[in-house]
């Protein structure tokens, strides 16, 4: 029984990343049309959500949004989500109500799957680099400064640990405070049970991921040494829906 659960899991995972890299091709001409310059990026940003809910709908996965706030489409968020799974990347665009720009690891450039995104759109961290982090700082200042919101993981890879979660790097949270932008916390409550990828045996199911959007954490009163305070706020928030499979 376990091998044929082994196997029709793997079986299962092999078509999501078809339907995903048949989903995305078909797109491909526009995405290459619309993303040659910012003006476009709304539409790349439209065809990305397309392409996320396409994917999950013909994967049999069903997202339901938990958000008991509703968010200001005039402003810009930081929004600060838990990473679990590959699958995150196509869960952020179907749950999340505004338009953002994903800020992560530079790595992703070299992956052709998203190579094409971290070229100029989102923004790549390089963080071997000093010259190039703080250029990637310096373009997510500009883009908060222009009203656009930021999709930053802050773990910023899947742990291990997962569900549980891994350390919080500071940059988020530095933005928020310096540029005074309120940061919402996403916890994606089970995307690791649906799309494991730390446990391989078992390749992914279709299934329902819960998300939970909380209430934003405003930063106009916060000042750069309480980035701690500000960081352990985020982390229980995201944690709170997650407690009950950390004694699994």
């Amino acid at each position: 029984m376990q091998t044929i659960k082994i196997i029709a899991g793997n079986i299962w995972r092999c078509w999501f990343f078809f339907n995903a890299v048949l989903i995305f091709f078909l797109l491909y001409p526009f995405v290459v049309f619309y993303i040659r310059k910012p003006t476009g990026y709304p539409m790349v940003f439209k065809l990305k959500k397309i392409w996320a809910g396409y994917t999950l709908f013909v994967s049999g996965i069903n997202c339901i949004v938990v958000q008991p706030v509703k968010l200001d489409k005039n402003l810009a968020y930081i929004f600060c989500p838990n990473h679990a799974s590959v699958l995150d990347i196509f869960i952020s665009y179907k749950a999340i109500p505004q338009y953002f720009h994903f800020m992560g690891k530079a790595e992703l450039k070299r992956i052709p799957f998203f190579r094409i995104f971290f070229k100029d759109m989102n923004i790549a961290v390089d963080r071997d680099s000093i010259k190039a982090s703080y250029g990637a700082y310096a373009r997510a200042e500009s883009d908060l400064k222009k009203g656009i919101s930021l999709g930053i993981f802050a773990e910023g890879t899947i742990p291990a640990c997962t569900p549980r979660l891994g350390g919080f790097k500071n940059g988020a949270f530095k933005l928020a405070i310096e540029n005074e932008v309120a940061i919402v916390p996403v916890t994606f409550v089970n995307t690791w049970k649906i799309l494991p990828d730390v446990n391989r045996k078992f390749g992914g199911r279709p299934g329902t991921v819960t998300v939970h959007i909380h209430k934003p954490i405003s930063t106009q009163t916060i000042a750069l040494n309480r980035l701690p305070e500000l960081r352990d706020a985020v982390r229980n928030k995201i944690q709170e829906p997650l407690r009950p499979y950390y004694i699994m």
